[in-house]
């Protein structure tokens, strides 16, 4: 005779198989690696980190992502308080002088393009001599940036004074009181100067001078700890400049969210200076690195001896560009 199953036996293995599904999702849905994520500027170029972000890439490539504004990204990211950070070649390079081992993954910006902007009644770069000049902080990228600059003026370090302002909202504020006489800015955010009645003195640019500006930065600690995670993050990074070159409207939420304003100019002009810049496959630069070095030669003796390869790691890059998903991206 065929036994048959109690109807509440039945019932209770429903529930099981119930609960099962349940977990099972939640485990799922739990998976994402947490992570944090410093970025040290609202400068456009720091724009890739944003649409990442807005774009749900992170979370798509299994990344739960906490994205921090910083002035310490640097030292944040040798303390392993964070995992990743956008920062400049020149910043990661001076904390791996000292001894830590930051590395560039990927590079967003590899030529110099700021803006010298200056008070009316400066009318050349060496009538800088004995004027004081805001940079962001010693040792950031506006302040070696213009050590790159001042030679080839017949300037030096101690021709002007260099005062530690801040961000470029401060700059502006000092430039506009005239507390300071001249500030590097990063377009388009020399446009707002303008608009104050200072002028540009030189773009940056037009010397064309190959200079690692801000890239993606994790430590090799965590590449030989977890390679797995770096990898997701190269991709995510890899797919939002996709984003970039292929979707303004996303891009520019994510501008407008960063940035914090509503103002469609000024949002418009800081998503061009990105796109512009942006590479398919964002291999950080060994010239610019190489200039970087070169700065540094006279002021740090561990610089004559730096080797620019030492300062990068493409090769979770090259996996993604030879497994053909770049090119794949843009069909």
């Amino acid at each position: 005779m065929k036994l048959m199953r109690p109807p509440y036996q039945l019932e209770f293995l429903f529930i099981l198989a119930g609960l099962f599904l349940v977990c099972l999702a939640q485990r799922n849905a739990t998976a994402a690696d947490k992570i944090h994520v410093a970025y040290s500027a609202i400068a456009p170029t720091q724009g890739v980190l944003w649409v990442a972000e807005v774009g749900g890439l992170l979370t798509k490539n299994g990344l739960d992502a906490e994205i921090i504004y910083t002035r310490a990204a640097i030292e944040t990211l040798i303390a392993g308080e964070v995992q990743f950070g956008q920062m400049t070649g020149a910043l990661m390079f001076s904390a791996r002088l000292q001894g830590a081992d930051p590395v560039m993954l990927a590079g967003v910006q590899d030529f110099l393009n700021d803006r010298l902007v200056v008070r009316p009644n400066i009318n050349s770069v060496e009538e800088l001599k004995g004027k004081r000049v805001g940079v962001f902080r010693f040792g950031s990228a506006s302040h070696l940036r213009l050590l790159n600059v001042l030679p080839r003026y017949g300037l030096g370090e101690r021709d002007v004074t260099f005062l530690q302002v801040g961000d470029t909202p401060e700059r502006l504020i000092a430039l506009h009181g005239g507390s300071i006489d001249a500030t590097l800015l990063s377009p388009p955010d020399h446009f707002q100067a303008l608009r104050g009645g200072v002028k540009i003195l030189l773009n940056l640019r037009d010397l064309n001078v190959p200079y690692q500006g801000t890239g993606l930065v994790t430590t090799q600690r965590l590449l030989a700890r977890n390679r797995d995670l770096a990898r997701r993050f190269v991709k995510s990074f890899v797919e939002a400049i996709y984003l970039v070159r292929t979707n303004p409207t996303l891009s520019k939420r994510a501008f407008a969210k960063y940035r914090q304003t509503k103002d469609d100019k000024r949002i418009e002009d800081a998503y061009q200076t990105l796109r512009e810049i942006v590479k398919p496959k964002p291999y950080p630069s060994l010239e610019g690195f190489r200039t970087i070095i070169k700065d540094a030669s006279d002021r740090i003796a561990a610089a004559r001896t730096a080797n620019p390869k030492d300062f990068m790691d493409a090769s979770l890059l090259e996996e993604l560009d030879r497994s053909g998903y770049i090119d794949s991206l843009y069909r």
